[in-house]
């Protein structure tokens, strides 16, 4: 095995004008400044034999196509082929809007995407990789795994299914150990902040990297942050306020976290890279009647109502909230079905692409949209030294929730297009590449 080599880089995707920031419906939330400028993040490894790259981006999603296009243009700039690039999306409710979601068409308050930022996002990632391929140098790695405890829980239990693990990718130059490169995987909705706030923020992950910098790596080293299965996982219920000291200090303790596992850290120069590529064909799930939805939506109000005069925990409130939000947006999709626009956006996230990288021993697997934990903590039980990205590579214009959920029919379910079956489609996709590639 020959001398592994690694380059990274990060590039600005912090919008230049006032921007609506997507993730909250009802509001009219234009951005009016910048707290944590929103980077497109890479990191480039080449062991002689295979080459592939991680592009992780501060944004709320990048579909399918935008994935595509930025793709082909870092492929025809690098040689990279194409299906060994990973592109991913932390979720930030605080940044630019990026994809038409069929689900929040009927709120008059959500705009449009706006072509010029999408253009301005999509040229930061090409940018971001086309340099990390440029700076690739003579490097070592590391892995180690972190303990993500207490930034974050189960969002509709607490003491529900989650998954603590946070794996850490260290990789450095090999004759000054300058670090190259820090990437971590977490799986929780980075969703401190709330529709009140109105400043560009990656939220708590934006503080991880902050805190990363200035305590260990050093400013010019860039942090890949990439969000993991995180459909049910939110910080709701360990935050005290929806702020920026509160996201400063989740993203802090995350930090810490991290920190604690550098110092015993083995690192090696030779390691095995691949990659390899399957599809899925989900079928869109069964939508209910439009006078069905209609029901739903009042009783979801009226619930929330209840609630809020019986003076509430404000976390079961924001459950309740939640779940008003998806009742509305079910009505959205039964108004949809009805009138024959549904398909168009079904086939905007076909066929849902899953991949897998292998770095040594370890496997990262990237899987589209956001996904309940339960899948993730299902194949990682199968599969020894298995991380999940989300988010990556597309989306699938809501979430995939358990069987469970979807009888349960809270706010992930409502707004969901593709059915609960999803999940395994995922999983069995996945174990047939792993199996293939651990032979």
């Amino acid at each position: 095995m020959n001398q592994l080599s690694a380059g990274s880089a990060e590039f600005s995707i912090t919008p230049v004008d006032s921007q609506f920031l997507f993730g909250y419906p009802h509001v009219e939330r234009f951005s009016t400044g910048v707290m944590n400028p929103l980077l497109s993040s890479s990191l480039y490894l080449n062991n002689g034999n295979n080459d592939i790259m991680f592009i992780a981006n501060d944004i709320i999603f990048v579909d399918k196509a935008s994935t595509e296009r930025a793709r082909k243009r870092i492929s025809e700039s690098t040689g990279i082929k194409e299906d060994s690039i990973m592109i991913s999306a932390t979720h930030t409710h605080s940044g630019p809007i990026t994809v038409d979601y069929l689900s929040n068409s009927n709120d008059p308050i959500v705009p449009k995407t706006d072509p010029a930022y999408l253009k301005l996002m999509e040229d930061g990632i090409v940018e971001s990789g086309i340099k990390a391929f440029n700076n690739s140098r003579p490097a070592e790695a590391g892995l180690s795994v972190a303990d993500g405890s207490g930034v974050g829980t189960n969002r509709r239990d607490p003491s529900g299914p989650a998954d603590p693990q946070v794996p850490v990718l260290m990789v450095r130059d090999t004759e000054s150990e300058e670090f190259i490169a820090c990437m971590l995987v977490y799986s929780m909705h980075p969703t401190v902040l709330h529709e009140d706030s109105t400043l560009v923020s990656g939220d708590f992950p934006s503080f991880t990297r902050d805190y990363l910098k200035k305590k260990i790596l050093g400013t010019r080293c860039p942090v890949l942050y990439h969000t993991g299965p995180e459909g049910n996982q939110s910080p709701r219920h360990v935050t005290s306020s929806n702020t920026f000291s509160e996201a400063k200090r989740l993203g802090e303790m995350l930090g810490t976290r991290v920190e604690a596992v550098l110092g015993n850290m083995e690192y090696t120069s030779s390691l095995y890279l691949g990659s390899e590529q399957g599809f899925v064909r989900p079928s869109p799930k069964k939508i209910v009647s439009l006078a069905f939805a209609k029901q739903h939506l009042d009783k979801a109000v009226r619930r929330l109502e209840s609630l809020r005069n019986d003076g509430a925990p404000s976390q079961e409130i924001r459950t309740a909230e939640c779940d008003w939000f998806g009742a509305e947006e079910t009505v959205t999709l039964a108004e949809a079905s009805g009138a024959g626009s549904l398909n168009k956006y079904i086939q905007s996230c076909l066929p849902a692409e899953i991949q897998v990288f292998k770095i040594g021993n370890w496997f990262f697997a990237a899987w589209p949209g956001e996904v309940f934990i339960e899948f993730s903590l299902s194949i990682k039980n199968k599969f020894k030294n298995l991380f999940v990205i989300n988010l990556a590579n597309g989306e699938f214009q809501g979430y995939i929730v358990t069987p469970e959920a979807e009888l349960e029919g809270g706010y992930e379910a409502s707004n969901a297009m593709f059915g609960s079956e999803t999940g395994e489609m995922l999983i069995n996709e996945t174990s047939r590449i792993l199996n293939h590639m651990d032979k």
